[in-house]
């Protein structure tokens, strides 16, 4: 590789785009590309083999060996100023290398994959946290339903914390198109349904999380094949999304593995 192109320019088009990328939670849908900030997130994308388009570096990263040894990954890299990159950055602590990635057109819907569906979720540190745990838990598609948090946004990029690199995600979906899944709907209900672990859940699955304040819609409700109940003995109402999806992904993969 060639050395970095510099840029001192705050008005430079690349780095108008990239602002628009960090600061702007749907840009990506526009612009057809990620922002991925921060070494932990780029270091994922790298082991992940997933191609990044362009490194952006700052002077002080550049002058650390293993994040100039990352930023080389890429087929390009760009070298700013400390002041210019913490000027794109969308972090209150701006971090000192980020890869721009190329979003390919949504894949198919695998019909038979272990799947998470997200149902209007709002909140992207939910979001992102299901991703990890679908990753974690060997579900490799989330279907994220109209309404719920953009899948590539920085928030949700940051809370899955590289989850995003090993998944097929497809978003702004239509209910109707969950007819495409050949697996069986499971759902939680914090009132009603076989109680968790009890239960015996079908594998693969699709699992149907729920907006945070209303839960899964009710008509789609209706089109699950198992509602679930997770026990509660310290008595709270209910769990965080979050939560409950990482307790319902843990056990559909302890079950399978019996």
């Amino acid at each position: 590789m060639s050395g970095p192109t510099i840029i001192t320019s705050r008005d430079n088009a690349l780095l108008v785009k990239l602002r628009k990328l960090a600061q702007d939670g749907v840009g990506y849908r526009r612009l057809g590309q990620a922002w991925i900030e921060g070494d932990h997130l780029c270091s994922a994308l790298r082991a992940r083999q997933h191609p990044a388009a362009l490194a952006v570096v700052s002077e002080t990263g550049w002058r650390q060996p293993a994040l100039r040894d990352l930023a080389a990954w890429a087929p390009k890299v760009v070298l700013v100023q400390d002041s210019l990159f913490a000027d794109l950055s969308g972090l209150e602590s701006p971090s000192r290398l980020g890869f721009v990635i190329e979003l390919a057109a949504a894949p198919e819907i695998d019909s038979l994959a272990p799947t998470v569906v997200l149902d209007r979720l709002q909140d992207a540190g939910n979001v992102g946290s299901i991703l990890r745990s679908a990753a974690a838990f060997g579900f490799t598609q989330v279907l994220a339903l109209k309404g719920t948090a953009a899948l590539w946004s920085p928030k949700v990029l940051r809370a899955g914390m590289g989850a995003h690199f090993g998944l097929r995600l497809v978003e702004a979906l239509d209910p109707a198109a969950l007819a495409g899944l050949r697996v069986p709907l499971v759902a939680t209900s914090s009132h009603a349904g076989a109680e968790l672990p009890m239960a015996v859940l079908p594998h693969p699955c699709a699992w149907v999380m729920g907006h945070e304040g209303q839960g899964v819609d009710a008509a789609l409700l209706t089109r699950c094949a198992l509602t679930v109940r997770i026990p509660q003995p310290g008595g709270e109402e209910s769990l965080n999304v979050a939560a409950a999806a990482a307790v319902c992904l843990y056990e559909s993969a302890r079950q399978a593995a019996q």
